[in-house]
């Protein structure tokens, strides 16, 4: 998955059981699609905080986040009730979305080698083209950086800017 690539389509149920479709938002919205570890760790619970204190800035600009991790529709909902999250949370229990983003791959966690989910982090346009992919992304600050991405997004929809970034923000 690369900057100017079609972002797959998908849906997926959110915490509340409702599926969010992704083609359903073409036309409408930019999208920040997230994809995270897994909830009520230090570093996604810092992140999915900060997106949902900053989702009205996002919404200035026609934009909508959302996080995507493998746990259950039922551990979202806890999740997003205990840190008080307005963002929405998709499952994708089986890891087939993941997968479809290329961000399933092989981690070393303690000298054990295992299957996660790289933090990543892509933003999609209205058209449905993704305009920027972070990579090995730090939590802290993310949200920020990426709303000046999400900012810049007519501006460079009008100059074909796009941009592949790791280890930023």
């Amino acid at each position: 998955m690369a900057c100017g690539d079609l972002a797959p389509v998908f849906s997926l149920p959110d915490a509340d059981m409702e599926d969010f479709s992704l083609a359903g938002e073409r036309g409408r919205h930019h999208v920040v699609l997230y994809f995270y570890p897994r909830d009520n760790t230090p570093g996604c619970t810092l992140q999915a905080a900060d997106f949902s204190d900053h989702e009205a800035d996002f919404a200035r600009h026609d934009c909508i986040i959302v996080g995507v991790s493998p746990d259950d529709c039922l551990k979202h909902a806890e999740f997003r009730d205990q840190h008080g999250l307005s963002i929405r949370l998709l499952s994708d229990s089986d890891t087939e979305v993941s997968r479809l983003y290329q961000v399933w791959q092989e981690k070393e966690v303690d000298g054990v080698k295992k299957m996660g989910v790289a933090r990543t982090t892509f933003v999609i346009d209205k058209q449905g083209v993704v305009r920027h992919v972070l990579r090995d992304v730090a939590p802290r600050g993310h949200a920020a950086a990426v709303y000046k991405l999400v900012k810049e997004l007519e501006t460079d929809n009008a100059n074909g800017n796009h941009q592949e970034q790791r280890g930023y923000a």
